[in-house]
């Protein structure tokens, strides 16, 4: 018995060892922070097949042309640039690099789309009286259409924030909630929120993860569900604003809202940033962030390059001149329509 015990304990200490062979098998030089830094996205990123099909990405090929520009002798700096750009290789704004100096970044999934939102004007609407809550802010326009700006996920909404909320904005004919420039954070904000828009559980999407190194080994898509609020939730039309800056997890809650019947999608196509995050470090302490579960929609249709809205809209400077918001108005329009005929 006392044999077979060192034996199990032989096996799992050259278990352990095994698996930090991978980690230690690069060293702290540029070609093996490189090296280490090409492996492990190949070996977790998941979305090298929509790359490969919608651009050609080829990530063999990325290897060898940024091996080539490596020098013995180069910075830290310099080898950041280089492996910065060969992330940038990705096109993905979820994929980033960190250094004690700086943190490599792909903006350009934002950068040449309107930006259909204004702080400025934002504040002609809801002035300084809104109310304010988990970062969330809400007021009623004079027309009686319920108005909510969520800025950000990065944080926490509960069932007694919806019911603070909804109970305020209860007697409203229609609501606009607006999550333009909201570049995500947490998942489950996403979730909690968008609870307070179903009756009962909803399938909203699937996800999969990866199962092995190959770029297409994914296990089958599981169910994404979103669980009702145990308190109040809204049942009158919904006008949810989007624009390109709308991105990550709230990319998701838009996926989760799209296909709700009472829920009009309004603006400019979202930015995507679909995937779970993956953290992992290179021998000379960098760390690197990208993208290793894929998520779908309930039509199973990647959302990893933004999602569509149902209506498009682009602010117009027209109307900025004289102090209105595009987006905004044409969202009051629909739903004192939905109202109307509701009657």
């Amino acid at each position: 018995m006392v044999r077979n015990l060192y034996h199990i304990i032989y096996l799992c200490v050259v278990a352990v060892l095994s698996s930090c062979v991978t980690e230690s098998e690069f060293s702290n030089t540029p070609r093996g922070n490189l090296d280490a830094l090409w492996q492990i996205v190949d070996e977790h990123y998941c979305f090298f097949p929509d790359k490969a099909a919608e651009y050609g990405l080829d990530w063999d090929e990325c290897h060898r042309r940024y091996s080539e520009m490596l020098v013995p002798s180069m910075s830290g700096e310099q080898l950041f640039e280089v492996c910065g750009k060969m992330l940038g290789e990705l096109r993905d704004g979820h994929v980033n690099l960190a250094s004690s100096f700086n943190t490599a970044r792909y903006w350009d999934w934002f950068e040449n789309y309107p930006v259909n939102f204004s702080d400025s004007l934002q504040r002609v609407y809801i002035g300084t009286d809104y109310r304010l809550t988990c970062g969330i802010r809400y007021c009623i326009f004079p027309d009686n259409i319920g108005y909510i700006y969520v800025p950000s996920f990065e944080g926490s909404v509960g069932n007694g924030n919806l019911d603070a909320i909804f109970y305020y904005l209860r007697l409203c004919d229609g609501l606009i909630v607006d999550v333009r420039n909201n570049e995500g954070g947490l998942i489950t904000m996403a979730q909690d929120l968008a609870s307070g828009f179903v009756n009962e559980k909803t399938t909203v999407g699937y996800i999969a993860h990866k199962t092995g190194a190959g770029h297409n080994s994914f296990s089958t898509p599981e169910a994404v569900k979103i669980i009702p609020s145990d308190g109040m939730r809204w049942q009158k039309p919904v006008a949810l604003l989007t624009n390109r800056r709308t991105y990550s997890a709230a990319n998701a809650f838009v996926m989760y809202m799209k296909d709700l019947p009472n829920v009009t999608i309004i603006g400019d196509r979202t930015g995507g940033g679909a995937g779970m995050p993956y953290n992992n470090e290179l021998p000379n302490g960098w760390t690197v962030r990208f993208s290793a579960c894929p998520t779908y929609d309930i039509h199973m249709q990647s959302t990893e390059n933004g999602i569509d809205p149902h209506l498009r809209v682009d602010m117009q400077a027209s109307d900025f001149a004289k102090g209105e918001d595009t987006i905004i108005e044409t969202a009051r329009q629909a739903l004192k329509s939905s109202a109307k005929q509701s009657k």
